[in-house]
């Protein structure tokens, strides 16, 4: 079965088309710049060149209807015919509490997500234009939308209800809901995998940590609690993202600074978290080597952004009752050797000890612990696109057979 997983973005789309009996990539690519000048297509086919098409893209039909051809270019393709692709996986970012787990696209699902694009309107409404885009361009190919907030959604009430008015909640579905789930599923079922047990006996953080960031509680498999909130702002200091601020500042700042709604959400969303702090970037490789030239303020983004992960994992820890397993992932985690030893330090007394020398990797899939310690620390190179193509296999292949 050759499944098509798609994400779209405002302006881009992230494509890879997987052989599902192997699990291996065929090609991989991403479209840029949708309906703004200078729009192209990157693409790779395993095994040949890769290969840059510049090209006019309206809209995200037009992209995906470049990404089909591409596909099936006799050149630089992967496939002989559309035909052989089977089903679309299509990332879709917020389900709030209709979905606890992937589905297989109908109207009536496609309605569900419009209802929650109050709560993502920057992610939701182009997921759901690239799914009419595809429904379109692939008429009778079954489409499967998979949620990043579906694997959020055991987290208990007293994880997830803020200490706000009940009724908020009951008439605007404000509530923490999670992101990044795709990613922190793989991840722990990966790491549970490596150990040889089963992730239900398992007390496992995940640290999905890059420009976009968050941390993830999992016990018995199931998400506990996780950093991220209502939206993506909360939790870590990000990237641009604050991350946990005191709420009063809105309104100081709008008072003293005679802000709009819309300038603090700017403020809060675009200018703060490691850029803010740092003045550099919001890139932590641009900040580690300004850190590493002298620049303290990019040494205090840094460590900043170390001691507050380091408080999620002591503080889910404690929510767990302990912890067996901690996990790092995404370009961050999977990538700085030096974030990881910060995070780390210090948490001996629970039985955390990295191994400087295990440590000294780079995105590979390795155990970094020293041996006998209490609790395995991993790296994990994160793959969404093959998580979501497992549950459009799993769904798709269920339908068939009724």
């Amino acid at each position: 079965m050759n499944i098509l997983v798609i994400n779209c973005g405002s302006s881009s789309l992230k494509y890879q088309l997987l052989d599902m009996e192997t699990e291996n990539v065929l090609a991989i690519g991403l479209t840029e710049r949708i309906g703004i000048e200078g729009s192209r297509v990157k693409h790779e086919t395993v095994g040949k060149e890769k290969v840059v098409i510049e090209q006019p893209m309206e809209s995200h039909k037009e992209a995906i209807q470049l990404v089909l051809d591409t596909l099936v270019n006799p050149e630089y393709g992967a496939i002989a015919s559309l035909e052989e692709i089977d089903a679309v996986g299509h990332r879709v970012v917020h389900g709030g509490e209709k979905f606890a787990g992937s589905e297989v696209i109908t109207e009536e699902v496609i309605a569900a997500m419009e209802e929650c694009i109050d709560l993502a309107p920057l992610h939701n409404p182009p997921n759901i234009i690239g799914i009419r885009a595809c429904q379109e361009l692939m008429p009778g190919v079954p489409m499967v939308g998979v949620f990043d907030t579906a694997f959020h959604q055991t987290m208990p009430a007293y994880s997830y209800i803020y200490p706000l008015p009940y009724e908020l909640y009951e008439e605007l579905g404000v509530r923490k809901y999670g992101f990044h789930g795709t990613s922190h599923k793989y991840v722990s079922l990966k790491a549970a995998e490596m150990m040889n047990q089963d992730i239900k006996d398992l007390k496992i953080i995940t640290c999905h940590l890059g420009n976009g960031a968050s941390v993830t509680a999992i016990k018995d498999g199931k998400s506990l609690d996780t950093s991220m909130g209502l939206t993506p702002l909360e939790g870590l200091a990000m990237g641009t993202r604050s991350g946990n601020i005191d709420p009063a500042i809105v309104t100081f700042l709008m008072d003293k600074k005679n802000l709009s709604i819309d300038e603090v959400n700017h403020i809060i969303n675009k200018e703060s978290g490691v850029l803010g702090i740092s003045g550099v970037s919001s890139d932590f490789r641009d900040i580690e080597e300004a850190a590493e030239a002298g620049n303290e303020r990019a040494q205090l983004a840094l460590d900043i952004f170390h001691y507050l992960v380091k408080k999620f994992i002591g503080s889910y820890a404690a929510a767990m009752g302990g912890v067996d397993v901690l996990v790092f992932t995404a370009g961050l985690g999977e990538n700085s050797v030096s974030s990881r030893e910060e995070i780390c330090k210090g948490l001996e007394f629970m039985g955390i000890e990295i191994d400087p020398e295990r440590n000294n990797v780079r995105g590979k899939e390795t155990l970094i612990s020293k041996d006998g310690a209490k609790v395995k620390t991993f790296v994990i190179p994160t793959n969404e696109e093959l998580m979501i193509a497992r549950d459009t296999k799993s769904l798709v292949s269920k339908n068939l057979i009724k």
